[in-house]
């Protein structure tokens, strides 16, 4: 059975991503080298594959969301890969956070095959995946853009072009280390008032409020108790993991010194991610590095 779109990456962000192409009507063959992912989109609806070649084939669209750049290459690259076997005029749309460089790289060679490639990673998590409610980042042509805005749709509610190949990884980068920044902001002013004897819950509501109100404060509180559907009410688990954003954070950094612009915060709090990481906390939510400034 063919499929409009095959999904490759089914996990935290890729399988609500996937499943609501399907609730948009469209029929979607799904691949992960976790096979109890892609039983769960075949139960939402979706469609099994035996052959990646076989489906990229016959496909409309293909769609990536995958951990990091090895990982992207590694299924659009090869004897075996994504561009080996696409038809001429294929959209390819890349979710995942990569780094840029690798983004254009793609990019260019998607073109020289006849293919339509948009790198689009996304901003709003597990919880915006599910909901429907992602913004997506969108690097490439304008055409491309055009072509993917329909399947984006059913899957974000922000669109946004932000220019040339690699463009939305570069959106991407950024956005996410001030993300990881704001984590460790708002973490260190939890504990400073507890640590006073303030009830984290009160000073949430007060600074929601007030000149220090920030999206981590407001949607993804790292503070135990405070939000009961948050990640750190659930034992840092299900949200977006510490490994995910210590990769982010070492893109940007990275992106910083082959630009020579100066990111003090942005290195130092890769830093603190790599420390919390290496104590055994890949797998948590990043909001549970307010569990590590506890202990310090």
């Amino acid at each position: 059975m063919s499929a409009e779109v095959v999904f490759i990456g089914l996990g935290n962000m890729g399988l609500p991503m996937a499943t609501n192409l399907v609730r948009g009507g469209l029929t979607v063959m799904g691949f992960d080298l976790v096979a109890e992912n892609v039983s769960k989109l075949v139960a939402e609806g979706g469609v099994q594959g035996a052959s990646l070649a076989d489906a990229v084939r016959q496909a409309k669209v293909v769609c990536t969301m995958l951990p990091a750049s090895q990982h992207v290459q590694g299924v659009y690259l090869g004897e075996d890969g994504v561009f080996a076997h696409a038809r001429p005029g294929t959209l390819l749309i890349d979710s995942s956070t990569i780094a840029p460089d690798v983004a254009r790289q793609l990019g260019q060679l998607a073109a020289e095959r006849g293919l339509e490639m948009i790198d689009a990673p996304v901003s709003g998590g597990p919880v915006g995946a599910k909901a429907g409610t992602l913004t997506f980042m969108v690097g490439g042509t304008a055409k491309g853009f055009d072509l993917a805005q329909p399947y984006l749709q059913k899957m974000g509610k922000a669109l946004y072009h932000a220019g040339e190949h690699g463009s939305g990884q570069t959106v991407k980068v950024c956005n996410n280390m001030l993300l990881g920044i704001i984590m460790i902001g708002t973490a260190e002013a939890l504990q400073l008032g507890m640590a006073n004897g303030l009830d984290p819950k009160v000073l949430t509501e007060i600074i929601s409020k007030s000149s220090g109100s920030n999206w981590v404060l407001n949607n993804c509180n790292p503070c135990p108790g405070v939000m009961p559907a948050a990640p750190a009410s659930n034992g840092y688990a299900g949200g977006f993991g510490v490994d995910l954003m210590l990769k982010d954070l070492g893109l940007a950094v990275e992106n910083a010194l082959s630009t020579r612009c100066s990111v003090p915060l942005g290195a130092l709090a890769r830093n603190v991610y790599d420390l919390h990481s290496k104590a055994g906390n890949g797998k948590l939510d990043y909001g549970s590095v307010f569990e590590m400034l506890s202990k310090q």
